[in-house]
């Protein structure tokens, strides 16, 4: 482990402070990242995160303070000079061309494509260096479409690497991977970390920070509240710093199954490009029962969420509602089955960005009362209802008429996750419902989807998190290209077994999808 007061520091953030309007983002945070350190950023949603990643890579310009990068002052507000003094990002959600190859993701940016042979071999020689080095097993001229989730994350950790960055911001970077996967990125970043390497890992899922982190550094409200060696903590005690209060996870009583609200029956549905269809799935979602769905990002999840919430019909097999055949199957007539849905994409398919949260909270309520009657709409109502998810939810805005662009991506979450729950539905379709939610705001939505099991709805989990698939769901399916496991109890197998499910080992034997 590094020395952190030995090493050399690559990395000084002092008095960083930047404000939107009233609102105090960063508040004179100030701390050092040293030379072969990784240093988890921790924080709720709005404690100033991005705010102050954005600040380091020149997309915004602090009201006070300095960035320092080996010892030079960074220019303020320009991307490109902290990527030529050495700082590289890997974004959550991968910014890759899936019809070039790996080399040719690697150098976009670097070097002329349309120049002749553009320095291929070259290229070429120095990837695999990196590949060598780093562990970071890709071919360099594999498709990247082919790819794997986990693959496609090492193309961008080379990405990074090959314009030589010496200090690297990993935003999320388990969220989408197998347990296997997750084991060899931390591989690869101890290997990293041992040639010099220096990291920042934002993440959410706690046990991780302590296995990977030197040092944890919390933010609240804009304010830097704790820095101490992750070997002085564990999770309850940096739940506590980043809340600022206790933590407990919700109890999960042992569920009471019901009646069948949604049946497929050997249901197939159609590939749509790279992205797998259902491949003969028999499923059962009843009333009072979560069922977890557990996967890699991109092998059918989105044909099944697609399905249960109207968007798509089955091209074989039957679906059956309430015991009956849908005459169509359409969004209008999954809303009238009572099935409430929390989207995947929150921006591009939970919100529209330039209406308001009012507007936002009764896309999918308005034609009902108490919003409207006869076609008019009773907007006093949907303030009320918008009120009441911003209070109930900790939705932090300025108030209902707030445009939804205008929120951090986890707020824009509980607005959602408010506007379904608090409509107590009959079916609850969760696709990732805490993705960027911080442990006091996921701990809260987990006692609410567990509410709504109680109260006799059906609850079908979809989360590439598997810690969430484990401790909430009463049976759990993995899912891999389309194809659907059997249902396993809940603690009937690790997550490292759901890991080999994951990677579509089994089906075989098993002889195709199966029913809860």
């Amino acid at each position: 482990m590094t020395n952190h007061k030995e090493a050399q520091v690559v990395l000084r953030l002092d008095n960083i402070t930047k404000r939107f309007g009233s609102l105090t983002a960063n508040d004179a945070i100030s701390f050092d990242l040293a030379q072969g350190e990784v240093i988890a950023l921790l924080g709720e949603n709005g404690a100033g995160k991005t705010t102050l990643m954005n600040i380091l890579f020149g997309h915004y310009t602090a009201d006070e303070g300095r960035v320092e990068v080996f010892g030079q002052a960074l220019p303020p507000g320009n991307p490109r000079a902290a990527l030529a003094a050495g700082v590289g990002m890997v974004h959550q959600h991968f910014t890759l061309a899936d019809n070039m190859t790996v080399l040719e993701n690697i150098v976009l940016g670097t070097a002329p494509l349309w120049k002749l042979g553009f320095g291929k071999a070259a290229a070429r020689r120095r990837i695999l260096a990196l590949v060598q080095d780093y562990g970071l097993q890709v071919d360099p001229d594999a498709q990247v479409g082919s790819l794997t989730v986990g693959e496609r994350q090492r193309v961008e950790i080379l990405k990074a690497l090959y314009r030589d960055a010496r200090i690297l911001i990993l935003d999320e970077p388990t969220a989408v991977l197998t347990p296997q996967e997750t084991d060899d990125l931390f591989a690869t970043m101890r290997k990293a970390v041992a040639l010099g390497l220096s990291v920042i890992f934002i993440s959410h899922k706690l046990h991780e920070v302590t296995a990977i982190s030197n040092r944890v550094v919390v933010l609240r409200h804009g304010k830097l509240v704790a820095e101490a060696r992750t070997a002085d903590t564990d999770k309850h005690i940096l739940a506590q710093m980043m809340v600022g209060e206790e933590v407990a996870p919700p109890s999960v009583r042992a569920a009471n199954p019901g009646d069948v609200l949604i049946a497929l029956d050997q249901v197939s549905t159609p590939d749509r490009g790279s992205a797998p269809g259902l491949k003969s799935v028999n499923l059962n979602l009843r009333a009072g029962q979560i069922i977890g769905l557990a996967g890699v990002s991109g092998n059918g999840q989105a044909a099944l969420a697609d399905l249960i919430g109207g968007l798509i019909a089955p091209a074989a097999g039957s679906l059956r509602i309430h015991d009956a055949a849908p005459k169509s199957w359409t969004p209008r007539a999954a809303l009238a089955a009572g099935i409430a849905r929390i989207p995947e994409d929150r921006h591009k398919t939970g919100t529209i960005a330039d209406f308001d949260l009012t507007e936002n909270a009764v896309l999918e309520l308005y034609t009902k009362p108490p919003f409207s009657t006869k076609g008019w709409m009773h907007w006093q109502a949907a303030r009320d209802f918008t009120q009441t998810v911003i209070e109930g939810y900790d939705v932090r805005c300025p108030g209902p008429d707030t445009r939804i662009r205008l929120l951090s991506g986890g707020n824009m979450q509980k607005l959602i996750l408010g506007r379904v729950l608090e409509t107590a539905p009959e079916v609850v379709l969760a696709n990732q419902p805490v993705r960027g939610l911080d442990i006091g705001a996921l701990t809260y939505v987990h006692e609410q989807l567990l509410a709504a099991r109680d109260r006799g709805a059906a609850v079908l989990l979809i989360s590439e998190d598997l810690d969430e698939v484990t401790a909430l769901s009463d049976v759990i399916h993995a899912i891999s290209e389309g194809r659907l496991s059997p249902g396993f109890e809940r603690g009937a197998l690790s997550t490292t077994e759901l890991g080999v499910w994951m990677a579509g080992h089994g089906f075989e034997e098993e002889g195709g999808s199966h029913a809860a």
